[in-house]
């Protein structure tokens, strides 16, 4: 029997509505619209551009109506940690901010002043970064008091989109673990450690699993978009690399880990209970909540993200290029030694400037222009999943044979073939769409049409051609 699922993914830098077909366990994916995400900067701070981006899910919603009969399900994934807050009456109280803004630079020192960070690791089991939704909450709370207080629910970006669609308060919770507001061994919000920051923990609504059925799509919603009333919202694994992970190909005999590649880059195994101890804390990994009760332990990587933010100091200063023509450059480029800190490029900025900075200050030879700088991000991403294996196989005792690279970032062959030098280890790449199908194939879950995991992993192997690159110098 064939199934139609929408999947409606939005990244940092664009969204996707994706019309899934699945049928003879394979699924099909046709990308229906897409769409820019560009964050809105004011004097006040980066917001995300919220109802624009709800605007442009009903157009992919209209687009898959009119692409099929039927639409057996829709769900939203997004990137984590940002939320949007609501009022008694339903409304949204202020414009979701971006994670990138500078009002969390130095907010954490001001947390662990009243819980200590080992005590928030403890609570949470989440690397300590300033984005994460407890550094935000607490800004907010130091900022806007009175906003905070009349909150009465805190919806993490898909769980808002949701609630546009149908209503319903709901807490996803591959979402919610992204926060550092989630308890990973009791499942639910760690509501006590907010307290004794000052925040109420009143307003997080009822947590829910990946899979289930939220309601049907509101009238207004439907009429506006040409769908049927009784059309069904999922959650998903609404935390796009949740999502991205479900779809990594691999199987059980395989000692593999994952890296779900884009803007950021995000690796880590998949076990059965979260890794909270002085080690993992000590080495900064997180466990977020993934499919049918898994943990994913990872550590969050700067990836694509620099790469993108140098292409948009070269288009502003009229040197506009593809990613295919930065490739080209890359490859021509001499090999260099250079190595970045990527923790240093975090914030926004005149990248290819601040790149050339650090080199001169670390005494690293300087690129000299934009292949040779693609050339040094690359191979700094390489080296950085170097050091992130080697800390995964030390934490789990596990011996990792195999590196799943998945997502937008898997298409880079100059990438991949780089990780495999630098790691030793066998790289398989591919399904660039991994977050759209594992979106599509978690609703698949939900309505009864797969019944696990496994067969999740099993419909993406028979679906997606996959390339394979094995160590051929050593990084």
């Amino acid at each position: 029997m064939k199934r139609h699922y929408l999947a409606l993914d939005l990244g940092a830098e664009s969204g996707r509505a994706i019309l899934s077909t699945l049928e003879g366990g394979k699924i099909e994916l046709n990308e229906l619209h897409r769409f820019p995400n560009t964050p809105v900067h004011l004097h006040t701070g980066i917001y995300w551009d919220t109802l624009r981006l709800f605007h442009e899910i009903c157009e992919g919603i209209r687009a898959g109506a009119k692409a099929v009969d039927e639409l057996d399900g829709i769900a939203v994934d997004t990137w984590g940690v940002d939320f949007g807050l609501l009022g008694s009456d339903g409304e949204l109280l202020h414009s979701p901010r971006h994670y990138r803004d500078s009002r969390n630079v130095g907010i954490s020192h001001r947390v662990f002043e009243a819980v200590p960070r080992s005590e928030v690791f403890r609570q949470t089991g989440i690397q300590i970064m300033e984005i994460n939704s407890l550094y935000q909450l607490y800004a907010l709370q130091r900022d806007s008091p009175d906003l905070v207080g009349i909150a009465t629910k805190l919806l993490f970006m898909p769980d808002l989109f949701n609630y546009f669609l149908t209503g319903t308060y709901a807490a996803e919770r591959t979402i919610a673990s992204t926060s550092q507001m989630y308890n990973p061994v009791r499942k639910k919000f760690a509501t006590d450690m907010l307290r004794k920051l000052g925040i109420p923990g009143g307003f997080f609504p009822e947590l829910i699993d990946p899979g289930a059925e939220l309601g049907p799509v509101l009238p207004a919603i439907a009429d506006r978009c040409g769908l049927d009333h009784e059309t069904s919202v999922f959650t998903t694994a609404s935390h796009d690399t949740a999502s991205a992970v479900a779809a990594v190909p691999a199987t059980d005999s395989e000692n593999w880990c994952y890296i779900s590649s884009g803007t950021w880059s995000l690796m880590g195994v998949e076990l059965r209970a979260p890794v909270i101890d002085d080690s993992s804390l000590a080495a900064n990994f997180t466990n977020e909540v993934g499919v049918d009760g898994s943990i994913r332990f990872l550590k969050n990587i700067a990836g694509l993200w620099l790469l993108q933010e140098c292409r948009r100091a070269w288009a502003k200063a009229g040197e506009e290029y593809t990613y295919s023509e930065l490739m080209e450059r890359c490859a021509a480029s001499p090999a260099t030694q250079t190595i970045l800190d990527l923790d240093q490029f975090a914030s926004p900025g005149d990248h290819p400037r601040r790149i050339c900075e650090f080199c001169e200050r670390t005494g690293q030879e300087v690129p000299q222009d934009p292949g040779a700088i693609t050339r040094v991000i690359l191979q700094s991403l390489a080296a950085r999943y170097r050091e992130v294996l080697e800390s995964l196989e030390s934490l789990t005792g596990r011996k990792i044979e195999v590196i799943h690279i998945v997502g937008g970032g898997s298409r880079n062959r100059i990438l991949n073939q780089l990780a495999a030098d630098y790691t030793g280890r066998r790289v398989i790449a591919g399904p660039a769409e991994a977050t759209a199908a594992g979106n599509a194939l978690v609703q698949a879950m939900g309505s009864g049409a797969v019944n696990s995991l496994d067969e999740i992993r099993a419909v993406v192997r028979q679906s997606f051609e996959l390339e394979e690159f094995v160590p051929q110098t050593s990084g």
